[in-house]
């Protein structure tokens, strides 16, 4: 039986600081599915979430290298955009299975398009605007 949580970000702060929160309790091999449109948030939702696990270097986007890696927190975190991959290969290529089943944390951003490869236990975190709320309101679901 899944639990969901539903959670309402007024400011990119807000969904800052929910991510940070929620990245306070999470445990090695834990892996986050994030989803949502472009321009959503999800590059936010990810500097809180790193900001959880005690990353102090910049977070960006790997939108180009597929999959950033931090290991200056308490545990490493998988950072995958894979926006990018035409084939499910490349991910076998950038060695996945070693971020998906080690010793860290995996947020993967349109985790969707490698539905395929994801281990059951994934949690899914979807991000979405609703404009008649204001410009900056978003709904922030987690399944787990």
């Amino acid at each position: 039986m899944s639990e969901k949580t539903v959670w309402e970000s007024f400011s990119e702060k807000d969904t800052y600081e929910y991510a940070k929160k929620l990245a306070e309790q999470v445990t090695p091999g834990e892996i986050y599915c994030l989803s949502g449109d472009l321009g959503v948030g999800k590059t936010v939702f990810t500097k809180g979430f790193a900001a959880g696990i005690g990353i102090t270097e910049p977070v960006s986007s790997p939108t180009f290298t597929i999959v950033q890696i931090y290991e200056d927190g308490r545990m490493p975190l998988y950072h995958f955009d894979v926006y990018r991959i035409e084939d499910i290969e490349e991910m076998e290529e950038i060695g996945y299975e070693d971020c998906f089943f080690g010793e860290g944390v995996c947020l993967i951003e349109w985790a969707e398009l490698i539905k395929e490869i994801l281990p059951d236990h994934c949690k899914r975190i979807l991000i979405e605007k609703d404009l008649s709320r204001g410009f900056d309101y978003r709904r922030i679901t987690v399944e787990q």
